[in-house]
């Protein structure tokens, strides 16, 4: 009788806590227009409040596993939960800019430890035939937050302070996330028992000797320490090498950076500066919904394997296309950046991927964002540029002065920033137009690549992790591969431009490509499928498995 609303509400956590993650991230793009005016932010402090996010999330990812593994999977989303409300109390009644990094930092903070947390608690909470579905609600949650946000962000845009609002509206999700995890219990417990996972008449993972040795094993909750995530005991190496190489490759095969072109590849196909920055928001959001919404359906029918590898074939063809088409119809680049109040610049701000949309937690890529209605961005507007920077972007119609071309700025290490001359048509006066089809092919190809992220790596990638650890480190095993997944992305996002100036955006493209066949061969030699299994299955397989 326990069974149904325990479901219910673990889902109901697993939907919420990503769609906090999506939002967070999301509603930075909108609040910024405001703030930079308000507050009369410069390029480096708008960099500095735009990363402080990033800073707290991945401390969250280095401490955040001893949480998770000493005090629990429930009482870790509540404390996040707490320290979540906090940080948005924080940015809602701020009057300073110190006041905006520490909440912002606060809020990173909590949404890393969050991603973490649900994950683990909803794979161990839920049947195993029902695991792929409620895991990957968490990353269906990201993409809807990250739609949310762009909505609200339009409808704030104009409302006096409107940023405090946007900020102070994450109180609700957080809020109810609390109540619902409260009413779940403290200790994982199965909705159905292990004999009757392994016969849903699912595909094996070994053979039935194999299965059969495993159910006559008692399973023994076992201690490790953190070292013993690189040491041959249980097969421990092998695991890390699994959960590293997805969360790497979920990264070097291009996804931070493929959408920081999609304002450009509409805009190329056609359509002007502003309707090509709702378009590229909220239209390839929607695809990221419904392809995610597709990987919830067949999680646990056609398997992890199958998802991983099917998208990263998509991944690869649809990234080496874009490749080529360019190397035809090249793109036009502009980097840049102004503080509020230079004269003849719009503010026309897209934040660039952080996560993971997943991702993910992580990590999942976002869209640009509904700064359409302040952008009069001229024809070579902005499209991509650093992480640090990328979410202050604005365009100016006139050249910009030589002494702005290059400044160096110490944040976070070293990060970049330049602005570079606004860019006419991107190849000696030859009109887009001439190159419409390539340019359409370019628009299907990024489709077909969010698409294929938010089938496969997006969502399998933290459904995978939530399942190949022992319990008794999963929650430090998770976070050292998470705050792998933030680094790897802070330095494909520093290093996209200056690698761009040294190949060409072709060659670059050509590479993720090169990047993803090299990712299908690492699924197909590494990964194991382990859908239908328990949990404690997985484990006592890994276990004896060389």
């Amino acid at each position: 009788g326990r069974a149904l609303p325990v479901l219910l509400l673990s889902a109901t956590v697993s939907l919420l806590g990503g769609l906090i993650f999506g939002y967070e991230l999301g509603i930075i793009s909108g609040a910024l227009l405001q703030l930079q005016i308000d507050f009369h932010l410069s390029c480096f402090k708008q960099e500095v409040l735009v990363s402080s996010l990033l800073i707290g999330a991945l401390l969250a990812s280095l401490v955040g596993g001893i949480l998770i593994d000493r005090h629990g999977r429930r009482r870790a989303i509540l404390v996040s939960n707490v320290v979540l409300l906090v940080g948005s109390l924080i940015l809602t009644l701020v009057r300073s800019f110190i006041g905006l990094v520490i909440g912002r930092m606060t809020v990173g903070f909590a949404i890393s430890v969050s991603s973490m947390a649900c994950c683990i608690y909803v794979s161990e909470m839920v049947a195993a035939h029902q695991r792929g579905l409620l895991v990957s609600l968490y990353e269906a949650g990201i993409t809807v937050g990250i739609l949310l946000s762009y909505a609200l962000n339009y409808i704030f845009a104009d409302v006096d302070e409107g940023w405090r609002y946007m900020f102070g509206l994450a109180i609700a999700p957080t809020a109810m996330q609390f109540l619902s995890i409260l009413f779940l219990p403290v200790n994982p417990v199965k909705l159905s028992s292990w004999d009757s996972d392994c016969q849903k008449g699912l595909i094996q993972l070994q053979d039935t000797e194999d299965r059969a040795a495993a159910k006559r094993e008692p399973y023994k909750e076992k201690h490790y320490s953190f070292l013993d995530l690189f040491r041959t005991r249980d097969n421990m190496r092998r695991r890390t090498l699994v959960g590293l190489g997805l969360v790497l490759f979920q990264q070097f095969t291009g996804q931070p950076n493929v959408l920081g072109y999609a304002s450009k590849i509409f805009h190329s196909v056609g359509f002007q500066s502003n309707s090509s920055a709702i378009l590229a928001s909220v239209g390839l959001g929607a695809i990221k919904v419904v392809a995610t919404l597709v990987a919830m359906a067949f999680a646990d029918k056609a398997g992890r394997r199958v998802l991983l590898m099917a998208g990263c074939v998509v991944m690869a063809i649809s990234v080496t296309t874009i490749g080529l088409t360019s190397r035809i119809a090249p793109l036009a680049m502009a980097r840049d950046c102004k503080a509020a109040g230079v004269p003849s610049a719009s503010h026309s701000l897209t934040p660039h991927p952080l996560i993971p949309v997943s991702s993910q937690p992580v990590v999942s890529p976002i869209p640009p964002a509904l700064g359409a209605r302040k952008s009069q961005a001229g024809p070579g507007f902005a499209a991509t540029r650093s992480l640090t920077k990328a979410f202050a972007s604005s365009q100016s119609r006139e050249v910009v002065p030589d002494s702005f071309l290059t400044q160096k700025r110490d944040l976070v290490g070293q990060a970049k920033e330049e602005t570079v001359r606004s860019t006419g048509p991107p190849f000696g006066g030859t009109p887009w137009t001439e190159h419409i089809v390539l340019n359409w092919i370019t628009l299907l190809s990024m489709m077909a690549f969010v698409s294929a992220f938010s089938v496969g790596f997006g969502p399998m990638t933290w459904l995978v992790l939530s399942e190949i650890y022992p319990a008794g480190i999963r929650g430090r095993a998770f976070a050292f591969c998470n705050s792998f997944n933030w680094a790897a992305n802070l330095l494909i996002s520093l290093s996209f431009l200056d690698l761009i100036d040294a190949i060409g955006f072709s060659w670059m493209f050509l590479l993720y490509g090169l990047m993803g066949v090299m990712a299908v061969i690492f699924i197909y030699l590494f990964v194991p499928e382990t859908k239908g299994q328990s949990l404690e299955e997985i484990d006592q397989q890994f276990s004896r498995k060389r």
